[in-house]
């Protein structure tokens, strides 16, 4: 990869006096800002989510609803209420949100220093008020940034592993992901940044009350399945695909993305109320029962959720062994197979990726948070194609022959739903219809 890092560096140099002016010229956000008070449901070892049912009169679905509580007499009574159950248990009630998809809404409780989770989960399970209680779970971003640099047209766009392995801008002569709603449940987006302007249809932050910051993590994830061409930057998989930035994870002084169960638990929620059809989730957890209640919805309701494959975990994990959910991990650069492959992933590019950072820079990133955006950015190319198809369908057309070791070649599966497919694409594809953009 030395080659791809030297041209990187020589087309950034050539494309400076072009990327410098004075929109590039801001300094990023301070890294860590975000990060300085923990969100609620990350307090150590002595929170909880408590489960109560949902009353059916709570939720009105109309045109207004963001995914957020309705300031209505109904939500004073039942905080009450969890206030009273609180109290009964010797705990403390933190925040809350609705769940409407669930029919539930989730509370977050502190239980004593002295206490056990164990315990207080086992008494809570007991009453008839609870519909389940959990521990708070912590989910971690996958991927490693180098050095970031500033950079002209695309300058980036020849040593992006998606033009050399999937020819995108071929592909994008028959889809772009034309308005493919894609939430990007991550850490916060730079909606500013060149490469993303005018491309983020939401971003919300849950996290915090604040303002959605700008976050590395999230920011090369979007940058690699949305980029806008023609920016000075990369070109993204699905360029004109419409992106929802659901800041769930915020960002470490040491730049490691960390996210939880109740941040996660609220984008994944807004997502499917807000008519998201694919659902990025570049991250690795335990397993988690609210999460998969969530994206066990998702899923019915025909929402492509793509997953990080944990190269390092001991055993499955979340949301990569869902069941359903499109599993995906970095391609070898060799193209060699690999136990991820093996174990049914998809792979991806994921090593040496130029993506946006914030502040108009671009870095390299790899890991499989990265892949698992290329493969976002697929769905969204073949959602415009094949409307209403489902996650199963979506997956088949992504799905390589055994002698392709589990990479996917974007050209075969656009050519199945595109007759003569503009890029070098395998021989006797069938294609089934013929569909432009």
């Amino acid at each position: 990869m030395n080659g791809i890092r030297i041209r990187l560096a020589a087309l950034l140099l050539c494309a400076a006096a072009l990327a410098c002016g004075p929109a590039r010229a801001q300094a990023a956000p301070a890294i860590g800002e975000a990060a300085a008070t923990a969100p609620a449901g990350d307090g150590g070892d002595h929170q909880l989510l408590v489960m109560l049912r949902l009353p059916a009169a709570h939720y009105r679905p109309d045109a207004s609803y963001g995914g957020r509580y309705i300031d209505d007499s109904g939500r004073a009574a039942r905080h009450r209420h969890a206030e009273a159950l609180a109290r009964q248990h010797a705990l403390t009630l933190v925040d809350d949100w609705p769940m409407p998809v669930l029919g539930l809404d989730c509370y977050v409780m502190r239980y004593a220093d002295s206490d056990n989770a164990e315990r207080v989960i086992a008494l809570l399970s007991r009453d008839p008020q609870v519909e389940w209680a959990q521990p708070v779970a912590r989910f971690s971003g996958m991927g490693a940034d180098a050095p970031s640099a500033s950079a002209g047209a695309d300058a980036l766009y020849p040593v992006q592993p998606a033009a050399r392995y999937w020819h995108v801008a071929e592909l994008h002569h028959y889809t772009t992901g034309r308005a493919i709603k894609v939430a990007v449940i991550d850490s916060g987006v730079d909606a500013v940044h060149p490469d993303l302007q005018g491309q983020l249809a939401d971003n919300a932050n849950f996290v915090d009350a604040a303002a959605a910051p700008a976050e590395n993590h999230g920011t090369a994830v979007a940058g690699i399945i949305a980029a806008r061409a023609g920016n000075g930057g990369i070109v993204g998989v699905a360029p004109q695909a419409r992106l929802m930035g659901l800041r769930a994870c915020w960002q470490l002084p040491d730049l490691a993305t960390r996210c939880n169960s109740f941040t996660l638990a609220k984008a994944i929620n807004y997502a499917i109320l807000n008519g998201a059809q694919v659902i990025n989730l570049s991250l690795s957890g335990p397993s988690d029962r609210l999460l998969d209640r969530l994206l066990d919805i998702a899923l019915e309701r025909g929402i492509g959720v793509v997953g990080a494959v944990d190269a390092q975990a001991a055993g499955p994990t979340f949301p990569a062994s869902h069941r359903g959910v499109l599993a995906v991990a970095s391609q070898a650069p060799n193209g060699a197979p690999g136990a991820a492959a093996a174990a049914g992933a998809l792979l991806a590019p994921g090593n040496d990726i130029p993506a946006p950072a914030p502040g108009g820079r671009w870095s390299f990133v790899s890991g499989s948070s990265y892949a698992a955006a290329h493969v976002s950015g697929m769905l969204a190319l073949l959602d415009q194609l094949q409307p209403g198809a489902t996650p199963a369908q979506l997956r088949a057309l992504l799905q390589p022959a055994a002698a392709n070791t589990g990479n996917i070649d974007a050209c075969a599966a656009i050519s199945r739903l595109v007759r003569n497919c503009g890029c070098a694409c395998p021989a006797g594809i069938l294609t089934q219809r013929s569909t432009r953009p």
